[in-house]
C-alpha cells in the first residue's frame, strides 16, 4: 500500500497528537469521538460526526460524540470565536484519515491481501471489502485500541478517502427531541446519591466589604449542612435545594457590607471610556505617503458610535456540581495520597477551568477533574466557570458528599462577567470621485477576555472574595493573529487607499467584563457599516453601489449582491409605506472567517420594530447547512436584541439591571422573519457561522431606521427615548 500523501497537521492534532485521543471504535459496531470542544446549543456534535463518518466510511447514527472531560479529552482550549468546526473539524478529518489507514492495513492482513492499494478497498459503513479478495471484514471485527494507540504523523492526510456521503446535508442534530419532550439532559438535571445543595450569597456591589454576618442562625436552620465563611465568600450548603435557597435568603438578610460609589455615569459611557488610563496599540495602517496631505476638494466625515456594556442573559441561570474527596477518605483512589476534586461544568474550556481552580483550592491541576455537560445557550464568558468555583469551595466544606451549586436570576445578570462598553470614532475623506480616500479607525473598551486558564491569577469571581484573595484583574484582548478583542474588524474589509486602526485598552475595569459573542466586532462593524451609509447618503450614492465601488473582495461582493436581490433592494422603494425602511450592511467577520451581508426591513411608525432580515452568508464548505442556518438566525435575533432592548444599568454603586424587568430581552412576538441564503464552497476551508452575523445586523438596523425616518442614530440600544433624543439633535 502506498503512504499517504504529505499533509501538515492541524494545530489542535499538533498539540494533542495521539489518534486514541481522538477516536475509539468498538467491537460493537460503535465510535467515540473526542473533540475537545464542547456543544454550547450551536450544533457542533452533530457537524463533527458527519465529518467523521465521512472520514471513516460509517454511518453518524453508529458515532458517538463524549462530552468534552479533561480525563480523556484532547485540549483545544476555549469553544469560542467561531473555531469549532474549522479546528476541531480538520483535526478529526486527518484523525480519520489516518485511522482509516491503520485500519486498511490491518484489513489487508486479515485478508491475506498484499500489494494493493488503500484507493482499492472498499468501506461501505464499516465493512471493508477488496476486489483482491473474496472475503471481508470490518472495523467492528478488527477493533482494537492497540491500533490506534500511536501519535499522528504529518504525512496523513485526510486522502484517500470517500466520497462525501453525509457532509452537506442537513442531518438533523439528535439532541432536539429530547429537549423539546422534556427528557432531563442539562447541567441542572445532573443529580447524584448523597448530593446536597448550594447556594452563594454574592456581595451586593464590586470590591464591597462584608462587615457583619450571623453565621449561628443560619446553621441552626432545617436541613442546613454547612455554611460558609471566608472573607467576603458567603455560601451555605444544605440538604433539599429549597432549604439552601431560604438559607441563603436568611444569610443574606443577616450580612451587612460596605459598599463603596465608584461606577461611572451609564448614561456618558463613551466619554467614561476616552477619559480613562489607556493602553494604546496600532491595530494596522496603510499609507500611501509617510506625510499625509487631504486630497484637494475632499469632503471630510466624522462620527462616533458606542455600545452599552452588555449582559449574556442566558435563560437558565449558571449551574456547577462539585465532589471533594480528601486523600484520607476510603473513596478515595486506591494509594492515592492527595486530595482530589471532580467538577461538572457547562464551561467552555474544561482545561482552562481545571487550571484556575488549581489555584483556587491550591491543588495540582492532575487532581482535579472536569467535565462539560450542557447548559443554557450561551456565547462567552458567562457564569459558568464562576458557579464551578463556588461549587468547589463549597464542596470542600462537606468532604464527600456532591454539591450542586445553582445561581439565581439575580447572580446570572448582576455578577457574571459583561461584554465590554465600547465607543468607536471614524473619520474619512471622500474624493472628487466619490470615492473614500483616508479612513481612520478608533476603538476604546475594555478588553475582551478575562477567561480562566490563561495567567498564573485565578480569575474566578469567588477568588477575589477569599480572606487572602487574589487581586482582581482586568480584562486583555487576544492578539489580531487569533482574531483581536476589542479590535476585533476594526481593519476596514474595503479597498481603501489609505486607512489606519488604532485600539485604546482601558486599564481599569470598573464594571467585570470578559467576552461576550463576536467580542468587538459587534460594536466595530455597526460603526463602520453605519458610516459606509452615512457618506453614501452625503454623497448621494446607493449604499449598494457605494459599498461595492470600493469592494474587492469576491466573496465579500457575492453575499453582498446575493443578500440585496433576496430583499429586492433595486425595488425596495416602490410603494414602500412610510415610517418603513431598508439598511443593508456586509463584512468578513474577523477579516479571516465567515462573510455575511444583511438586508433588515423596519416598521418606524410607533415604535422600532424590526420585521425582516434577508441574510447571505459564506462559511466556505457547508458541513450542516441546516446547522449553518440555525446558527445565522439564532446570531440575527440575539443582534436584534442588543440593538433594541439591551443594556447593562447601574447607579454609581451597584448593578441594578437584574431582572427581565430591568434587563429586558427580546420577546417571541418581537421576533422578525429571518431568511438565510447559503453560498457553499466545497473548495475552501470551513469557517463558524455562530459569530457572523452580530456586526452587520446591527448596522443593517441603523441603516434602516435611517431610511424610515431620516434620523441616525449612534448609539445603542436604539429605545424609544433614545431615537426621540436622536430626533431632537438633528
Amino acid at each position: 500500500m502506498s503512504p499517504p500523501a504529505l499533509s501538515p497537521l492541524p494545530a489542535s492534532l499538533k498539540a494533542n497528537p495521539r489518534l486514541s485521543q481522538w477516536l475509539a471504535i468498538h467491537t460493537d459496531g460503535t465510535v467515540t469521538v473526542r473533540s475537545g470542544k464542547v456543544d454550547l446549543g450551536q450544533g457542533i456534535s452533530r457537524a463533527l460526526s458527519q465529518i467523521v463518518a465521512d472520514g471513516l466510511g460509517i454511518n453518524p447514527e453508529r458515532i458517538h460524540m463524549a462530552p468534552a472531560s479533561t480525563a480523556c479529552s484532547p485540549n483545544e482550549g476555549v469553544t469560542s470565536g467561531s473555531l469549532s468546526v474549522q479546528d476541531s473539524g480538520s483535526a478529526l478529518r486527518h484523525v480519520c484519515a489516518h485511522a482509516r489507514a491503520i485500519y486498511l492495513q490491518a484489513a489487508a492482513t486479515a485478508l491475506g491481501i498484499t500489494g494493493v492499494d488503500a484507493e482499492e478497498f472498499t468501506v461501505s459503513d464499516g465493512q471493508i471489502s477488496s476486489s483482491a479478495s473474496p472475503r471481508s471484514t470490518s472495523y467492528w471485527k478488527l477493533a482494537s485500541d492497540a491500533l490506534l494507540d500511536v501519535d499522528a504523523v504529518a504525512q496523513t492526510s485526510p486522502h484517500p478517502a470517500p466520497a462525501a456521503q453525509f457532509v452537506g446535508l442537513p442531518l438533523a442534530r439528535n439532541d432536539i427531541e429530547r429537549k423539546v419532550l422534556g427528557v432531563p439532559s442539562f447541567i441542572h438535571d445532573l443529580s447524584f446519591a448523597g448530593m446536597l445543595h448550594g447556594r452563594v450569597v454574592h456581595p451586593p456591589s464590586t470590591q464591597a466589604e462584608l462587615t457583619r454576618v450571623d453565621l449561628d442562625q443560619v446553621r441552626a436552620r432545617p436541613g442546613v449542612v454547612s455554611v460558609v465563611r471566608d472573607g467576603n465568600f458567603l455560601g451555605v450548603v444544605a440538604s433539599g435545594e429549597f432549604q439552601a435557597v431560604q438559607a441563603a435568603a436568611k444569610l443574606a438578610a443577616s450580612a451587612s457590607w460596605q459598599e463603596t460609589a465608584r461606577l461611572p455615569d451609564v448614561d456618558a459611557l463613551g466619554h467614561f471610556l476616552r477619559q480613562q488610563p489607556l493602553e494604546t496599540s496600532l491595530v494596522g495602517e496603510k499609507t500611501v505617503q509617510s506625510a499625509v496631505a487631504p486630497e484637494p476638494g475632499a469632503q471630510h466625515f466624522a462620527a462616533s458610535y458606542s455600545r452599552p456594556f452588555l449582559a449574556h442573559a442566558s435563560i437558565g441561570p449558571s449551574c456547577a456540581l462539585a465532589l471533594f474527596t480528601p486523600a484520607s477518605s476510603p473513596k478515595s483512589p486506591q494509594g492515592s495520597q492527595e486530595d482530589s476534586l471532580e467538577v461538572w461544568s457547562h464551561t467552555q474550556g474544561v482545561f482552562n477551568l481545571r487550571a484556575d481552580l488549581a489555584l483556587l483550592m491550591n491543588m495540582p491541576a492532575r487532581t482535579i477533574s472536569v467535565h462539560h455537560s450542557e447548559g443554557a445557550g450561551c456565547y462567552g464568558h458567562n457564569g459558568a466557570d464562576d458557579v464551578a468555583a463556588d461549587a468547589a469551595l463549597l464542596a470542600r466544606s462537606v468532604p464527600g458528599r456532591p454539591v450542586r451549586v445553582q445561581w439565581s436570576r439575580e447572580d446570572e445578570l448582576g455578577v457574571a462577567p459583561f461584554g465590554p462598553a465600547m465607543a468607536v470614532d471614524l473619520q474619512a475623506e471622500l474624493g472628487a470621485n466619490r470615492h473614500i480616500v483616508n479612513w481612520q479607525h478608533a476603538v476604546w473598551s475594555n478588553g475582551h477576555g478575562l477567561r480562566p486558564g490563561r495567567g498564573t491569577i485565578p480569575v474566578l469571581l469567588a477568588g477575589t472574595l477569599l480572606e487572602k484573595p487574589f487581586a482582581p484583574q482586568v480584562a486583555v484582548n487576544a492578539p489580531l493573529a487569533n482574531g483581536g478583542g476589542a479590535e476585533r474588524n476594526s481593519v476596514p474589509l474595503y479597498d481603501f487607499a489609505q486607512w489606519r486602526a488604532t485600539s485604546h485598552r482601558l486599564l481599569t475595569m470598573p464594571v467585570r467584563s470578559s467576552a461576550l459573542r463576536s467580542l468587538g466586532g459587534h460594536g466595530n462593524v455597526f460603526a463602520a457599516e453605519s458610516f459606509m451609509d452615512e457618506i453614501a447618503s452625503a454623497a448621494g450614492v446607493d449604499a449598494l453601489e457605494f459599498r461595492l465601488r470600493h469592494l474587492g473582495d469576491a466573496r465579500a461582493r457575492e453575499v453582498l449582491q446575493l443578500a440585496a436581490q433576496k430583499a429586492g433592494w433595486a425595488a425596495r422603494n416602490d410603494a414602500k409605506p412610510n415610517g418603513h425602511g431598508f439598511g443593508l450592511a456586509v463584512t468578513r467577520y474577523k477579516n479571516t472567517g465567515a462573510y455575511c451581508a444583511v438586508v433588515a426591513r423596519v416598521d418606524a411608525i410607533r415604535e422600532l420594530k424590526v420585521t425582516e432580515l434577508w441574510i447571505a452568508v459564506d462559511v466556505g464548505l457547508v458541513i450542516n447547512p441546516d446547522g449553518v442556518t440555525n446558527q445565522i438566525e439564532g446570531g440575527a435575533i440575539q443582534t436584534v436584541s442588543w440593538v433594541l432592548k439591551e443594556a447593562v444599568q447601574f447607579d454609581t454603586t451597584r448593578i441594578t439591571s437584574t431582572t427581565w424587568e430591568t434587563y429586558p430581552i427580546l420577546k417571541f412576538s418581537e421576533v422578525p422573519q429571518v431568511a438565510v441564503h447559503i453560498i457553499n464552497r466545497p473548495d475552501q476551508k470551513s469557517v463558524g457561522a455562530g459569530e457572523a452575523t452580530h456586526g452587520p445586523v446591527a448596522a443593517a438596523i441603523a441603516n434602516a431606521l435611517f431610511d424610515a425616518t431620516g434620523v441616525r442614530v449612534r448609539d445603542m440600544p436604539f429605545t424609544t427615548e433614545r431615537l426621540r433624543q436622536a430626533a431632537l439633535a438633528q
